[in-house]
């Protein structure tokens, strides 16, 4: 066994003790979803789903 084995319950309460004070705490841990950022390739475009059969069939000669 090492002397660190042997060290005395108070040492090892004011080691901890020292080691917060330097280092402090954690960060929060975040999400995997809150890492990435998701935005669709092009804008939204309306006139592009507006399917109108008559306006085809008029154009087309259908």
């Amino acid at each position: 066994m090492t002397d660190e084995q042997h060290a005395e319950p108070d040492a090892d309460a004011a080691a901890e003790v020292s080691r917060h004070r330097r280092f402090g705490a954690l960060p929060e841990r975040i999400r995997p979803e809150d890492m990435v950022e998701t935005r669709p390739a092009i804008r939204h475009d309306p006139d592009r789903e507006a399917y109108d059969p008559d306006e085809f069939a008029v154009r087309y000669g259908l």
